[in-house]
């Protein structure tokens, strides 16, 4: 008779082996020469060179996916997670004037499959490399009895750099200050409980259902759209003094998070005058969700808000079209508190 073992537990140590292989050259592929350690060690090792930079400070955020996993889970396609992870977490540190150093990952199932992992962290590196940051480490974690069967959390931690007086914080910010919103590739990570229950239990659709709103987009497709990063539109925005505050839309939509920014005796006006996306209008209309619901839920459109002030916004969006980045102007910073939506047609 044979004993209990932790493979037969349920943990499978020999997977997680095998995902390391997979992975390993995807990893590698975002170590430029500063990184001084290899797959394997217990920490990373970076060689931090701020020579150049008179008042170095460290930027540092942690995030997940959330709920936008399950449809990965329901179109067994892990392949663009990673991706949406590394993105969000770098417009975090963006909105401070950071760019990205390096960045760790986490990721726990109830049963480990190695390819499942490797795709997932493909992803990361890709999106790792497209940013300019390494793939410093990571952790995969096998936990049967705490995760089901073909669950999947992905969590990651971001640290980055800025001149101290670099920081962008959105103190100088007054009333007159112009917003400008740029547009976002869908959901982004947030909003993803209230979509997949309007999507698929309320209306019944499957992620390979189109609808007209959709413009032959399936539901899938549409909802697994990567999460942007700004970091290429904003940092030479950034470079050049023209931003006074910078927004990230996530959790909360507009409102939440520009109210985030705005100094005390500033509110702002925002005027949904944008064309908001099939994806958005499909789910308000076929869950009957609110405006108010819809604001709290979704960016609606719009990934990143700038505040830039009048006499350099010709000269914003001269360079932003240039950089080929997709804007729109919003609104404005008035005197008072909150964020009130005005002229409500992007809805039509």
């Amino acid at each position: 008779m044979s004993g209990m073992d932790y493979r037969k537990s349920g943990v499978d140590v020999r997977e997680g082996e095998r995902a390391v292989t997979l992975m390993k050259e995807a990893v590698r592929s975002t170590f430029g020469p500063e990184v001084l350690s290899d797959l394997g060690h217990f920490g990373g090792l970076f060689r931090a060179d701020f020579s150049g930079m008179r008042e170095p400070v460290l930027v540092a955020s942690t995030d997940g996916v959330g709920t936008k996993l399950k449809v990965a889970s329901m179109m067994g396609r892990y392949d663009t997670v990673g991706r949406d992870l590394v993105n969000h977490c770098v417009d975090d540190i963006l909105v401070q004037g950071a760019r990205p150093l390096f960045f760790l990952d986490y990721i726990a199932c109830g049963e480990l499959s190695a390819v499942t992992v490797a795709r997932i962290v493909t992803g990361l590196a890709d999106a790792c490399r497209e940013n300019g940051c390494a793939l410093l480490g990571g952790e995969t974690a096998e936990m049967p009895g705490f995760y089901a069967s073909g669950d999947y959390d992905v969590a990651g931690t971001i640290v980055g750099v800025v001149e101290r007086d670099g920081i962008v914080d959105g103190s100088g910010i007054i009333p007159g200050d112009m917003l400008l919103g740029l547009r976002s590739t869908g959901l982004h990570t947030n909003g993803y409980t209230l979509a997949r229950k309007v999507l698929f239990e309320m209306a019944g659709m499957d992620p390979g259902d189109t609808h007209p709103l959709l413009e032959g987009e399936t539901v899938g497709d549409a909802l697994l759209r990567v999460h942007k990063s700004y970091l290429g539109l904003v940092t030479p925005l950034l470079d050049e003094g023209l931003l006074k505050g910078l927004a990230h839309i996530t959790g909360g939509g507009i409102e939440g998070n520009l109210s985030r920014i705005l100094p005390a005796g500033c509110g702002a006006v925002v005027r949904l005058s944008w064309p908001v996306p099939g994806l958005f209008r499909l789910v308000r209309k076929l869950g009957g969700v609110s405006d108010s619901g819809m604001k709290e839920a979704f960016n609606l459109g719009i990934g990143m808000v700038l505040v830039v002030s009048p006499g350099n916004l010709d000269r914003v969006e001269k360079k932003l079209e240039e950089l080929g980045g997709e804007f729109h102007r919003i609104g404005e910073v008035i005197p008072g508190s909150g964020v009130i939506f005005e002229n409500e047609d992007g809805w039509e």
